[in-house]
């Protein structure tokens, strides 16, 4: 057991807080700020992810880019997953990342640069600027999914059954109002995944002409 959340050190999230409804609402209020490059920054988001994870493993990591049919995309890691811990009640708590700002990105004027040029904000942006969002993790102690809407979670840790391996996915769908701006463009996706040298990137484009290796 991990004791109370309330001693728990926040690093990229405040782990008081599930959901910080006023900064999703604000996301969703100014989505040209927020995703610029339209949907491919979105992915991007989710991607600079993965790659801290492959930076956190110290030898390298897997990702892959799924464009999926009905407009939807999926990027799925090899990573640690997901912090959970187990709180003095005996509950599992998931780091908020979908629904709370990213202390480090969100306000700063440093904030990471992403390869599409605009800045990093975090993975609650995905959230709130997408119709749904599935947020799968795989971890040693346990193995979960949750959907969120518009950034808010619809359901609780719903649990997976184990198999032995660890990371993140994360499905979600671009609002709307993001995708006939800017629709998704493989090649894009491809030049742009060279950016983190420690992650291995490869994407299948099921849209219709088939998958592709990003490296």
């Amino acid at each position: 057991m991990d004791g109370s959340s309330a001693s728990w050190v926040n690093t990229t999230h405040d782990w008081a807080s599930a959901v910080d409804l006023g900064h999703l609402a604000r996301i969703r209020r100014e989505p040209a700020q927020f995703a610029p490059g339209g949907p491919g920054h979105l992915v991007l988001e989710v991607v600079a992810y993965a790659a801290d994870e492959a930076a956190a493993a110290g030898t390298g990591g897997h990702c892959l880019i799924t464009l999926h049919r009905d407009g939807s995309v999926s990027v799925a890691d090899d990573g640690r997953g997901t912090d959970t811990r187990l709180d003095d009640e005996g509950r599992f708590v998931k780091k908020p990342v979908m629904a709370t700002k990213d202390l480090r990105f969100f306000d700063s004027p440093d904030a990471e640069v992403l390869p599409d040029g605009y800045p990093r904000r975090g993975m609650s942006v995905v959230a709130a600027l997408s119709e749904w969002l599935v947020h799968g993790n795989r971890r040693l102690n346990g193995a979960w999914t949750q959907r969120y809407e518009h950034g808010v979670p619809v359901t609780g840790l719903e649990p997976l059954p184990a198999d032995g391996s660890t990371g993140t996915t994360v499905r979600f769908a671009p609002a709307a109002s993001l995708r006939p701006h800017a629709p998704l463009d493989a090649d894009d996706l491809t030049r742009w995944a060279a950016h983190w040298p420690g992650l291995e990137v490869r994407l299948d484009d099921r849209r219709g002409a088939g998958g592709r290796p990003a490296r």
